[in-house]
């Protein structure tokens, strides 16, 4: 399974946004800068994310965006079907009936090996995502960033929200 950039660049923008004291918000342009990455194509994606009231706007000169819900209540499910949707990542086509082999439809009446297994994969893949929140990966910053890119960042943090 591939997920696109946009499940990355989500999860990075809410555990920054988890970081903000509950009165500041950070524009998409300055999520954008922080992480580098181009604020059109970032735009969208909190766009989604704010459909999927992970995320909320803020109107004004100090505005941007926030989290919507305390960090502890977004799990990284909730941002990957808000950023990919909430299609399953497998679909049988059921090509068992096609080919040499094939028997009528109404003769499939259980699912193939296949089908059963990847969507055990699946539901095992999400339970795990569902399992973790926004929070816990705030909470694993201490022993995951550097301490000198946390340094960088919080000066970062600190012009911005002067």
């Amino acid at each position: 399974m591939k997920l696109g950039d946009g499940v990355e660049w989500g999860l990075h923008c809410c555990t920054l946004l988890a970081l903000l004291p509950d009165d500041a918000a950070l524009p998409a342009s300055r999520l954008a800068e922080f992480h580098g990455v181009p604020a059109a194509y970032l735009a969208k994606h909190l766009q989604a994310l704010s459909r999927a009231g992970i995320v909320e706007a803020v109107a004004g000169a100090r505005g941007g965006y926030r989290l919507a819900r305390p960090p502890a209540e977004v799990t990284l499910l909730d941002v990957v079907e808000a950023v990919e949707g909430r299609a399953p990542a497998f679909r049988c086509t059921e090509i068992r009936q096609r080919g040499p082999g094939a028997l009528p439809a109404r003769e499939y009446r259980v699912a193939c090996s296949i089908t059963r297994a990847m969507h055990r994969a699946e539901d095992a893949w999400r339970a795990e995502l569902r399992s973790q929140t926004i929070a816990d990966l705030v909470l694993s910053l201490a022993t995951s960033v550097h301490p000198r890119a946390a340094a960088k960042a919080a000066a970062w943090f600190e012009e911005v929200l002067r």
